[in-house]
């Protein structure tokens, strides 16, 4: 794959300015080594949150505060202060330069870096040395290490793009990646990797998406892409009420389970209401909305609905539990593994830590290591705060 597709910024655009000034429109939260306080921004959220108006640098043009809220939640990776672009790129060019290549001093500059920060030491790697970063990182490395920088060196709404191409244009449909995404990200999120991955592969996603899945998960997936969950706070007793009662009726107050009903409540209900939801639908039934979905789905959609509702309950421990099952059994899914510590090393990557040790009694670095090996395994503990 070019490095385009991995940069596309830099090649839609011809710009790396651009590039870094649009990343830091998803990247809102501080930028300073040692805070404990992340503001979600408006891509990755889906609970209606903003960035702080002490930010220097305002998104051109911000949605309404009124609609967001703030959540403290811990990253594992900070912006690095003092950071100085151009020592940094040197500091790469030397580890890349003659024969054999310093994996550590890789992992050392780019694992503890901001992506912002990333992108400034690609331009100035460019302009300093005449050579293109990625093209170097790609020469020099390999395997699922490779796999790892080219992450970290790709801005989130990119990433996600060619991650869900790949879920699409692979062998077979990785269901779960497409669920992944699509059920834990915003509005503004679902639409901007809409837009990039129309713009990088030349079909909408919504086409692709309905040309490689079927049934109740593809309408789901269409419901999914167009970005229109409610997305303001407060919870509406009596409708959260109505809510519950229609979910029962279309599964298990009937023969057969409307599958619409779930659908439509599911994809476009806040989420602070569908935790009242929830609740009214446990009085109901006398057991979880959870249980509900896995006596009335199967397959994908079961998973669709399931991650929602994980979702809504915790976001983190959705995320504690898929890290869990990318290593646990024989084999390890790296794809998931990569994914979602990189992604997530920005923004919760620190919660999600603690959710895995409480919900698994082991600590997410001692299932890292015992999964990983070499730099690949050294890149991730890095990433994750280990070490």
């Amino acid at each position: 794959m070019s490095s385009a597709q991995y940069y596309p910024f830099q090649a839609l655009n011809n710009s790396c300015g651009d590039l870094v000034q649009r990343t830091r429109g998803f990247l809102r939260g501080p930028r300073h080594t040692g805070s404990r306080i992340y503001l979600y921004d408006k891509f990755d959220s889906i609970g209606n949150l903003y960035s702080d108006e002490s930010d220097e640098e305002q998104i051109e043009q911000p949605l309404p505060k009124a609609k967001y809220i703030t959540i403290p939640c811990t990253p594992t990776v900070y912006a690095a202060d003092p950071f100085d672009a151009t020592e940094d790129a040197g500091t790469l060019r030397k580890a890349m330069k003659g024969f054999g290549t310093d994996e550590k001093a890789i992992i050392e500059v780019l694992a503890r870096r901001g992506i912002v920060q990333r992108l400034e030491i690609s331009q100035a790697y460019k302009t300093s040395f005449g050579k293109d970063l990625i093209n170097d990182l790609k020469s020099e490395l390999g395997g699922k290490f490779e796999d790892v920088i080219l992450a970290l060196m790709t801005p989130l709404p990119q990433f996600y793009a060619k991650e869900l191409h790949d879920a699409i244009s692979g062998i077979g449909t990785d269901e779960e990646a497409i669920i992944e995404i699509l059920c834990t990200l915003s509005n503004y999120g679902i639409k901007t990797i809409a837009e990039f991955y129309e713009q990088l592969y030349g079909v909408s996603l919504e086409s692709d998406l309905k040309g490689d899945t079927s049934g109740a998960f593809k309408r789901l997936c269409v419901s999914l892409v167009q970005g229109n969950r409610d997305e303001n706070n407060g919870v509406d007793e009596g409708a959260a009420a109505a809510d519950a009662q229609a979910l029962f009726e279309a599964g298990e107050g009937q023969w057969g389970t409307d599958e619409s009903i779930f659908n439509q409540i599911l994809v476009t209900r806040s989420y602070q209401q569908l935790r009242a939801v929830f609740e009214v639908y446990e009085s109901i039934a006398g057991h979880s909305i959870e249980d509900a979905v896995k006596r009335e789905f199967s397959g994908a959609i079961e998973e669709g609905f399931k991650a929602i509702v994980r979702c809504v309950r915790s976001k983190v421990q959705y995320f504690a539990k898929r890290l869990h099952n990318s290593m646990a059994g024989l084999g390890t899914n790296d794809k998931t593994l990569i994914r979602i510590v990189v992604s997530r090393s920005e923004i919760d990557l620190g919660d999600i830590k603690e959710a895995f040790q409480e919900m698994y009694g082991k600590s997410l670095e001692s299932w890292i290591k015992g999964d990983t090996s070499g730099d690949y395994k050294r890149a991730l503990l890095a990433i994750s705060g280990y070490v």
